[in-house]
């Protein structure tokens, strides 16, 4: 994907944060369906691609379809991707996986995803994307979403691939740790 001069420089600024000292080791959730259309996989890999090539780890849910691209690309950019699993075995991971992590939560660990996500990035979705989306809005964190993914109040939707990137990446820049206390709930 041909980013915009403007994401570009975000990702170049994120990535030259991601080799320093206040480097952001909380991952990003990257979220979405398993059962997956072409099109939201292909999004979701992008993205990653770009996160994951800035620096950024990535968390998701370890399965097929949005996860897989997720964690794909994470691998091709040389960088990290855990997945939580609903099983208690890591065997159930997608090969692509830096960290395989048996929850044997089952769906419950739709809520560990939001939970372990500095933010979340939703490409497409059912009621198991709908659930986590809604946890992270809980905890009052910062949702982007693209590619059909579940309309809650709060979500920051897009239609622009490079417009979510942007807008992730300046939040991230912007995002501390530190000063990020209030987690709601």
């Amino acid at each position: 994907m041909q980013h915009s001069t403007e994401t570009a420089h975000l990702l170049d600024l994120l990535a030259r944060r991601q080799q320093g000292p206040d480097r952001l080791a909380q991952p990003v959730a990257i979220v979405g369906p398993r059962e997956a259309s072409e099109a939201q996989v292909d999004c979701a890999y992008r993205l990653a691609l770009a996160l994951a090539g800035a620096g950024v780890p990535l968390v998701c849910g370890g399965k097929i379809g949005v996860m897989q691209a997720a964690a794909r690309a994470a691998h091709d950019a040389g960088g990290t991707c855990v997945g939580l699993l609903p099983e208690e075995d890591a065997a159930y991971g997608n090969p692509y996986l830096t960290v395989s992590l048996p929850t044997g939560l089952g769906l419950s660990r739709n809520m560990l995803v939001a939970r372990a996500g500095a933010c979340l990035v939703a490409v497409g979705g059912g009621l198991g994307t709908h659930s986590e989306i809604a946890m992270a809005l809980q905890w009052k964190k910062p949702v982007f979403s693209i590619c059909m993914a579940p309309e809650l109040p709060g979500v920051q939707a897009f239609d622009d691939e490079d417009a979510l990137l942007a807008a992730t990446a300046r939040w991230l820049l912007e995002f501390s740790p530190q000063g990020n206390r209030d987690l709601g709930g």
